[in-house]
């Protein structure tokens, strides 16, 4: 697992994104959860929903070929506050061609606290989850919990998702999940979904 900034600036190609990221989920469909990225509606709710303090980043994690990154950048998030966490490393090197600035970290998800700089423990302001999760099993799904709460406590995380209903059981997580946002023009309709620690 490394992390890098870059500084060479590349432009996004739509057909290439698209064909990566149906590349990507013909080798590994759970990895990727969807066929196609989001939409632009989707993201820009997703966007919305990002707080932070001036001394914080946002952590994306599972963030594929960017389109949510880049959401982010244009509601005015500073590339250098931005970190995306990508297991698959051809999405990695992609991600550091198109999004310059930015951090991105070719890492695991389940092993945050080993993945993110220690600098940035504890100054996480939001971190935003793309893993379809709901398709994990239960444990899977403790160990992602506790992987955010060990370097963002109290803070909890955004997950996109076509669940219209909680795609996580937030009570045997621990958790307390708020619908936030819903969107009919993403394929399929998806909701955005914020979990903290239950009090």
């Amino acid at each position: 697992m490394s992390g890098s900034t870059i500084s060479d600036a590349g432009k996004p190609r739509q057909g290439a994104n698209a064909g990566l990221f149906f590349r990507r989920w013909l080798a590994n469909p759970l990895q990727m959860g969807s066929v196609i990225p989001s939409s632009p509606s989707l993201c820009r709710r997703i966007a919305a929903l990002v707080s932070r303090q001036p001394d914080e980043v946002v952590v994306e994690l599972g963030a594929g070929t960017g389109v949510v990154s880049r959401a982010l950048l244009g509601a005015g998030l500073p590339p250098e506050r931005l970190v995306v966490l990508e297991i698959v490393p051809e999405m990695a090197d992609h991600l550091r061609q198109v999004l310059p600035g930015v951090n991105v970290i070719c890492g695991d998800a389940f092993e945050l606290g080993h993945a993110l700089p220690e600098r940035w423990h504890g100054k996480v302001g939001t971190a935003i989850c793309g893993i379809p999760l709901v398709m994990l099993p239960l444990e899977q799904q403790r160990r992602f919990v506790a992987a955010v709460e060990g370097v963002a406590p109290g803070r909890g995380f955004l997950l996109y998702t076509y669940c219209i209903t909680s795609p996580l059981p937030h009570g045997k997580l621990g958790l307390t999940a708020r619908r936030e946002a819903w969107t009919p023009l993403n394929f399929p309709p998806a909701s955005v979904w914020r979990y903290q620690p239950a009090r």
